[in-house]
């Protein structure tokens, strides 16, 4: 009888008997509308950044970036926390090695004669816990999906890293593009100010439009100064991303309106979602607050733990691994938890509490992704429109800009007009500059959002 209790107590051990609740993933807070695309998969970034300067940049940054580095770090960090936890559902075992002499004078020995006593011991211990009702395999459970979380905390932040790279990529060019338009304007209205100079010391201007042009000549010099800044800063800002300094040997300048991304799909079934990073994390997470539950359920029930051992003992050294000289120790225990004032129940209670906690997290991560697909894809159309409707208004400006020139030179009309024209044009060059940069913006949220990126080779 007590073989058969002994067999099935070690048969529990070996299964692992789980109080963990059985995982049922959580509805989607909500669905959205879409097509399925056969064999979609989430875009390799070497696919959607075409342009060959910007992948040398996100490569750079994928091997220097200081936080990609930190979170790859807590990831070992992570898997080590793990292999100790895992560590926990095997047998620890030990060796020792000890030896004692000690003399006794005559008046404390029991033959009247002082003595020299020698005893010497190798022993190999072993200790054990019965995981009989899956503590430790509970906490097994949890520390793996911990692991496996900051892994794709991990690939989120890689994810982060290449957009943010590619962003200040297309903002440092796009301000060098506005600085460049800024000194080609400054130019322009210096050279119209010396003009109407010309034309007010003839007497045919007067000085009220001298000091209007002076003032084209100046605020053309603001816009120089603040475009100046800002290739500065985002010089400064790619350099942080990048981790270390940009190539020397960049090639030229970026055409902003150039073919700089590939192509995304404009819609995709709302379960592929499910593989964005961010979202697995959450899920993750989620598994390990269940997993906790089961191990604070098992705290509830006796822990029995068994300790042997078995070595030799010998009163001289010479004779310590001779025959006769074997001892052996075989101690179960079992612990049983009787009063704790409600701190286990306590324990459960915010075990449960976490899960709730990481399912609102969860659902919040699958809300927060359908938005910004959604706000990609209304992005992606009207930017088009707007870009499309940006240059018309340039080519338009453009030759109520050349036509106000003609008239101004040949005196037809007041300098109020060419200024006039001179401005509109300088002001939709700006726009349509940043309009472009909006657009790349939106095109590489975009990819972010539909989990882009993620499953890359390192």
């Amino acid at each position: 009888m007590k073989k058969s209790l002994l067999s099935l107590a070690i048969a529990l051990a070996v299964s692992g008997c789980s109080l963990i609740p059985e995982y049922i993933r959580p509805n989607a807070p909500q669905e959205t509308e879409s097509h399925a695309i056969e064999g979609w998969q989430a875009s390799n970034w070497q696919s959607f950044f075409v342009d060959p300067t910007l992948r040398r940049l996100i490569s750079q940054a994928l091997a220097n970036n200081r936080d990609l580095r930190a979170a790859s770090l807590n990831v070992e960090a992570y898997q080590a926390l793990y292999r100790i936890q895992r560590a926990d559902r095997f047998p620890g075992v030990n060796g020792s090695g000890s030896g004692i002499r000690q003399r006794i004078p005559e008046r404390a020995s029991p033959t009247g004669q002082r003595q020299i006593n020698s005893q010497y011991s190798a022993t190999i211990a072993a200790s054990w816990e019965l995981d009989l009702f899956g503590r430790v395999k509970s906490l097994q459970g949890a520390a793996l999906e911990q692991y496996l979380a900051s892994e794709a905390t991990r690939q989120s932040l890689r994810i982060s890293l290449i957009v943010s790279v590619a962003e200040a990529w297309f903002a440092w060019q796009a301000d060098q593009a506005l600085l460049d338009l800024a000194r080609e304007t400054l130019q322009a209205w210096q050279d119209s100010y010396a003009l109407t100079e010309r034309s007010v010391n003839a007497g045919v201007a007067s000085s009220l439009t001298l000091a209007q042009a002076k003032s084209q000549v100046e605020s053309a010099r603001v816009r120089r100064a603040q475009y100046q800044r800002q290739v500065q800063q985002d010089l400064n800002a790619l350099t942080l991303l990048l981790g270390s300094q940009l190539p020397a040997d960049l090639d030229k300048p970026l055409d902003l309106n150039g073919t700089l991304l590939g192509e995304l799909p404009a819609a995709l079934p709302s379960n592929v979602l499910q593989n964005r990073p961010d979202i697995l994390a959450a899920e993750h997470q989620l598994k390990a607050a269940n997993a906790n539950i089961g191990a604070a359920r098992a705290a509830f029930f006796p822990n029995i733990s068994l300790t042997a051992a078995a070595g030799t003992l010998s009163p001289d050294l010479s004779g310590l691994f001779r025959g006769n000289s074997g001892t052996w120790l075989f101690q179960p225990q079992i612990s049983v938890p009787i009063f704790n004032a409600g701190s286990l129940k306590a324990s459960l209670d915010y075990a449960k509490l976490q899960k709730d906690m990481q399912i609102a997290q969860y659902e919040k991560a699958i809300q927060s992704a359908f938005r910004e697909v959604a706000d990609g894809l209304i992005a992606r159309t009207s930017y088009r429109d707007q870009l499309a409707a940006q240059r018309d208004l340039v080519a338009a400006n453009q030759d109520y800009y050349q036509l106000a020139e003609r008239r101004y030179q040949t005196g037809i009309d007041s300098n109020l007009t060419f200024l006039d024209a001179q401005r509109q044009l300088f002001s939709a060059q700006q726009t349509l500059i940043a309009d472009r940069l909006a657009q790349l913006s939106a095109e590489v949220q975009l990819y972010k959002a539909l989990g882009g990126g993620f499953g890359d080779s390192e």
